[in-house]
Formats: C-alpha cells, structure tokens, sequence
C-alpha cells in the first residue's frame, strides 16, 4: 500500500551541502547558493501575518556572552529574549519552534514568563490545532514542548537530526545546548511519521520556505515569509541579535565559524531588505514592532518596524 505523500516527503534543491564541503572551501558557493534561493523563492501572490510571542528572558548578559569578538570599549549588558513565532495566513496557522517549559527554565536559570503552550493560548490559538511547526534547530530554547501539540506536522533539517544524534554529542561544548529529552522526543515523532525532513531549502506552505544555513547548529534553518511589505526572514539564531548580523561577529555558541559568517549574506539576500531580518533573541524586537496583545507578549512583525535598520 503506498504511503501518502506528505508522510513521506523528502526536500532536495540547490542548497544542499555535501558531506565535508564547508563554506571556506568556496567563497562563492554560498553566494551563488543564495541568488538561487531568491530566485526560487520569488512571491507568489500569499501574504502572511507574523507575530513573535516572547515567552522568556536571561537578563545581565554582557558584551562577551553575545558576541565572539566583543567590542572592548562596550560593557553594558544587554538581556536576551526567547520567542516562538506564529505564522497566519491562507485559513492556517504555521508555528516555528516551540520554546522550552518550566523544569528547563529551573534547570538552566532562565526566567520563563509563560510557558509557549499557554502563550498561544491567550493569543486565541490551541495547540491541538497546530498542523504545521517549522523547528528552526534542536536546541533546547527552540525544541521543548514537542509532545504539547498532537496533531502537528514537524519540519527539520536532516543535518540537524544527524548532528543532534551523532558523534557530535559526545563532547560537552557541543551538547550542551541540546537537551536529551527534546531530541528523543523528536526521534519518537520520527518514528510516528510525524517528521517531514527537508535537505537544504523546502516549502511549508506557498509563501513560506526553509532554507539551511547551518553555523550555531548544523541544520539550522530560516523561514522566509512573503507578507504585506515584502519577504520577512525569521533568522533564528542565524544572528541571535542585531549586532550579530550587523557586526559581522558571530554569537559565542558556534557550531562552524564559517557558515555562520556566510549565513548571514543568504539571510540577507532571502530578505532583500535589512528591515525584514528578524534576530532570534534581540530585545529590540519588542521595542520596534506593534504589539499585538493585551494578554501576551506579541508583537506583529508583518508591520513596519518603528526605526530602520538598514545599512
């Protein structure tokens, strides 16, 4: 009996890298890599709402902790938000990444505000009727929850389940972000063929595509969003804050230095324009952008920002 399509579906398109080819051993692959994805990736006549829903904080995080090569003359510290993200349009609702839960917060000193579940919650949105959850990496900020939502459909990165149960585990630095319990819950989904795995760039819904970029985790993936004012990137932690991005310096917690530097300009150029570039963890978020709740943190980011960050 064959199989439905979409519990089997599998992405293979131009960004994929191949085994041991890192971005050093090219410049220019990545760019070339990155013109083709905006060319596949033109808009199509969907336009989505965004809203970023802030469900935690780490306050006193100062310059060193958010920047590999801090600038020696900054010393004030700067807090770093944790947000899940809520894509509308089309009759649906497309969650990317599902945060972390109490006993994560108390285990890694994190103040949670409200769990991510109940966020949605009070933004009008039931977990139950989630079909569709982008999970940007694995790591534990961006990958609790996942037994919370029982009628979803995950989307990840192959490298990223790769990297997430292979050797890599085996040495601290690198396992620490990860928590055990999210990746097996992830390898349970897996098993319930619940997972559709995309290689490089794929498509959630027309208008909304994922594109690898690797760098603070190896299958680290962007969502590029078609909206109102033009293609908005939900950059994860391709750049934790503006700075990041802006600078050019990475953030500490680095998988490869070097596609993390070259994330950047695909990050860039899927947007097209600096002011749709949405940082992971950056407080400004929530300064610039609409809010758009009374009963949460949510902001809407299908809305022009109230400053420019271009260049």
């Amino acid at each position: 009996m064959l199989r439905s399509r979409r519990a089997v579906r599998h992405n293979v398109t131009d960004l994929t890298f191949l085994p041991g080819l890192t971005f050093a051993d090219d410049g220019g692959l990545v760019r070339r890599a990155a013109n083709r994805a905006t060319k596949k990736v033109k808009p199509m006549g969907n336009v989505y709402e965004i809203f970023a829903l802030r469900y935690a904080t780490m306050s006193a995080r100062t310059p060193h902790m958010n920047y590999l090569v801090p600038d020696p003359h900054e010393t004030t510290a700067s807090d770093l938000d944790y947000f899940v993200w809520l894509i509308r349009g089309g009759g649906r609702d497309i969650l990317v990444d599902t945060g972390f839960n109490a006993a994560e917060a108390k285990l890694r000193n994190r103040t949670l505000t409200l769990n991510p579940v109940e966020a949605l919650a009070a933004f009008g949105v039931e977990a139950g009727d989630i079909r569709d959850i982008v999970v940007t990496h694995l790591h534990y900020d961006h990958a609790g929850n996942l037994d919370r939502f029982p009628n979803a459909r995950f989307h990840l990165q192959d490298r990223e389940m790769s990297y997430a149960t292979g050797r890599c585990m085996c040495f601290g630095a690198l396992r620490h972000p990860f928590s055990v319990e999210h990746v097996t819950q992830m390898v349970r989904h897996v098993f319930g063929e619940r997972v559709t795995f995309h290689s490089g760039d794929g498509e959630v819904a027309p208008g909304v595509t994922l594109h690898r970029v690797g760098g603070h985790s190896d299958g680290l993936q962007v969502v590029r969003v078609e909206t109102a004012r033009g293609a908005v990137v939900l950059a994860s932690d391709a750049a934790h804050y503006y700075g990041n991005l802006h600078r050019r310096s990475p953030f500490p917690i680095v998988y490869n230095i070097g596609e993390m530097c070259q994330g950047w300009e695909i990050v860039e150029q899927l947007a097209g324009d600096p002011d749709r570039v949405i940082p992971g963890h950056d407080p400004i978020v929530a300064a610039i952008y609409p809010r758009a709740s009374d009963k949460v943190d949510a902001f809407a980011l299908h809305m022009k920002p109230s400053r420019s960050f271009a260049k």
